[in-house]
């Protein structure tokens, strides 16, 4: 049975940068209960950046926090639960412009958020879209860019734009278990990206362990046109099943 609806909203303009890792630098990131997902016998992060829109918390819209940038650094964990593998994403760190947005997603999920000062720019026409994202720390801005040409296309089956989206839950360590919380949203189109960079300080941002990766060209890059989506309530996953948590 699906637990109660935590959050409503619209995930739009997804930019996403994908790298290779070796996994030696994922592991403390997985919770208990769950291990690296790879695509092929690779191991890979993406960073994220995307517009949340008409945002309700438990139906709630709260004024000057309906819309927003968010970026994310995420890597891919599954999980085996009575009804099979559930895959899912660890969030490695997430930063959004609101100090409220912030709180609640640490206090309620035990995500990793941080608030900063967040700007966006989009450019789409019928025959190009560019995606830019930007936060500002330590003085300077920062960014995440992608841009395409054409119309989006269906995921292809088996290819790693699938894995990539494909992953309908999330984790995070709590304590010595392990939270849980599955994501609702139809299948995506995508624009294969003709550019895309990050132009961030790495080593401060994320850690030393992904400063080489995501300093190289990513192994792919496309944006996602996005779609409503729905966030159900916490879990605590226990063994093969979870049990719901007092958020």
């Amino acid at each position: 049975m699906k637990t109660r609806t935590f959050l409503t909203a619209e995930w739009r303009y997804l930019a996403m940068l994908n790298y290779a890792v070796d996994p030696s630098a994922l592991k403390r990131f997985a919770p208990p209960g769950t291990e690296l997902d790879s695509y092929r016998g690779d191991y890979f992060v993406s960073v994220v950046g995307f517009r949340f829109l008409n945002t309700r918390v438990f139906g709630w819209a709260f004024p000057f926090h309906r819309s927003f940038e968010e970026v994310n650094l995420r890597s891919y964990v599954r999980r085996l639960t009575d009804e099979g593998w559930r895959r899912g994403v660890v969030f490695i760190r997430e930063l959004v412009p609101r100090r409220a947005i912030a709180f609640v997603a640490r206090t309620c999920y035990g995500e990793p958020y941080t608030a900063l000062p967040m700007r966006h720019k989009i450019d789409h026409t019928t025959e190009t879209i560019r995606v830019e994202y930007g936060w500002r720390r330590q003085g300077s801005w920062e960014s995440l860019y992608a841009a395409a040409e054409g119309q989006p296309k269906a995921i292809e089956t088996g290819s790693l734009e699938e894995f990539i989206t494909e992953h309908y839950w999330g984790y995070t360590a709590r304590g010595a278990g392990c939270g849980e919380y599955q994501v609702e949203h139809p299948r995506w189109q995508v624009w294969p990206a003709t550019e895309a960079t990050l132009e961030a300080e790495v080593s401060t941002l994320y850690g030393n362990a992904f400063a080489e990766s995501l300093a190289a060209r990513p192994a792919s890059a496309f944006i996602a046109d996005g779609s409503p989506v729905v966030v159900r309530r916490a879990s605590v996953a226990t063994g093969a099943s979870p049990t719901v948590a007092e958020n």
